[in-house]
């Protein structure tokens, strides 16, 4: 029995060991995915943990950090695109990626009765921190890096509860308010000014391999309401602009512009 035993042990380890030799990809690309994200909003906000007496060459120092810290991890992904390049662009967008998250932050602080003010809702909200990372691991996204996107917003879903697709196109002045559970899919395009509550879907209206390179989510226009736990599927599905739509409404067709869809309970 132990011989027996022992053979199984020495069988198992060999296939393990086997798995671990072909395995492409770095040992620690989760770890460095989320350092990555947290870097760059550590970065761009005090809030999320910048030394406050930093000097002008102490940020440079920082930026040159995380470009490194990309360009080694793009590098050490099969298939990546040229990893020179990549971090060049992503520093590159900061800037811009800052600028959007203050007018997120402002559009969830302005919209939020409930809030003090926009540090308060940079320090505490799950939606900033989920758009946050978004907004960071998109351009990524669409510089054709594998893998490393989604790990970024994996991180951000395990943190808040909202599962934002790293390819999704979202406008500016974006606010995601409470936000447990809202998904939003690869393909949604997201307009200016839109507004999400909690357990809202943008989904694919069908799930098939054969759609992967299809339009499958919906376009939301600007100034757009979506209440809870409202369900909006599909690639030809467009929300005009300045439209309401009620909790618990599940959508599968456009509505034009200034639309109110609700949901009707049965007499």
């Amino acid at each position: 029995m132990t011989s027996i035993r022992s053979e199984q042990a020495a069988a198992f380890a060999e296939r393990v060991h086997a798995a671990r030799a072909a395995f492409p990809l770095p040992p620690h690309l989760r770890e460095h995915a989320e350092q990555i994200a947290r870097d760059a909003l550590r970065l761009l906000f005090p809030h999320f943990g910048a030394p406050p007496s930093a000097s002008p060459d102490d940020v440079q120092r920082d930026v040159r950090a995380l470009e490194g810290l990309v360009h080694d991890t793009v590098a050490s992904i099969p298939g990546a695109p040229p990893a020179d390049a990549v971090a060049r662009a992503f520093v590159d967008t900061l800037p811009a990626v800052c600028e959007a998250l203050r007018e997120d932050a402002a559009a969830l602080a302005g919209g939020d009765p409930a809030a003090t003010g926009v540090d308060e809702v940079i320090l505490a909200y799950p939606g900033l921190l989920a758009v946050a990372v978004h907004r960071v691991s998109h351009g990524l996204f669409v510089s054709g890096v594998p893998l490393l996107p989604r790990l970024m917003s994996e991180w951000a879903h395990r943190e808040t509860g909202i599962d934002i697709h790293p390819g999704a196109v979202i406008g500016h002045g974006f606010a995601i308010d409470h936000g447990t559970g809202v998904v939003i899919g690869e393909t949604t395009v997201i307009g200016d000014r839109v507004r999400l509550y909690q357990g809202v879907t943008l989904g694919a209206l069908a799930v098939h391999k054969r759609l992967a390179q299809s339009k499958r989510h919906p376009t939301i226009g600007d100034d757009v309401v979506i209440y809870a736990n409202a369900t909006i599927l599909g690639g030809d599905t467009v929300v005009g602009a300045r439209t309401v739509i009620g909790g618990n409404v599940w959508l599968t067709h456009s509505v034009p512009d200034d639309s109110l869809v609700q949901f009707e309970a049965p007499v």
